[in-house]
């Protein structure tokens, strides 16, 4: 859908007054952005005097930089399909006691299946700040602030998909389902604070030197 067209439409369409690309996309978006800044900073390290030792390891960073670029571009459209989905079911009519209770479940159906993209996109971006987490500290230091910069925007996408996470969360009525999707909420927060915080220290240390 968007994959293959200007960037500038894609900006202009979310920026317009209809529903998509809305939020869940864009955190899709933003996640995908902080891989090419750490396949960047690893394809610029690779084979480079001193950092030759680390070559295998950053060639498996890379890798796995564009596999989940590539899961995150995947998610930045899905993102598009699902919430259009969540739109049929609230359209449907309701005019009936068996009409209500058809939407409602159908508009169920659709919140679940509008939460998990934005998950996938938030389980996502948390491996991209584990991988981003590896890199600073074997990436040429004069990359320091690329490899910053896939931190703050991994990060960023990581919050940003969390919350429209939460926002479907809250409207669904499986109580198993919404506490093991709080679970791994909490579990994968507890993540991301945690090499936000180490890559963040490393970064600041490396730039002071």
């Amino acid at each position: 859908m968007y994959r293959n067209e200007p960037l500038e439409k894609y900006l202009k369409d979310a920026a317009a007054g209809t529903p998509v690309p809305g939020g869940g996309s864009v955190a899709a978006l933003v996640g995908a952005l902080a891989t090419s800044m750490a396949s960047m900073s690893a394809n610029l390290t690779i084979g480079r005097g001193k950092f030759k030792q680390y070559d295998s390891q950053l060639k498996k960073i890379l890798e796995e930089s564009g596999k989940s670029r590539e899961t995150l571009l995947s998610l930045m459209e899905e993102d598009i399909k699902v919430y259009s989905g969540v739109n049929n079911a609230y359209g449907l009519p309701k005019l009936t006691e068996a009409e209500k209770n058809k939407r409602s479940e159908e508009i169920q159906k659709a919140t679940i299946f509008a939460m998990e993209v934005p998950l996938k996109t938030m389980m996502c971006c948390l491996y991209v700040l584990e991988q981003t987490r590896e890199l600073v500290d074997i990436a040429n230091p004069n990359l320091i602030s690329d490899v910053g910069v896939a931190c703050f925007l991994a990060e960023a996408a990581f919050q940003c998909a969390k919350l429209n996470v939460e926002i479907n969360l809250a409207t669904i009525k499986n109580q198993s389902l919404f506490e093991k999707v709080q679970n791994e909420i909490s579990h994968a927060e507890k993540k991301a604070k945690l090499f936000f915080k180490e890559i963040k220290a490393c970064i600041q240390e490396k730039m002071m030197r």
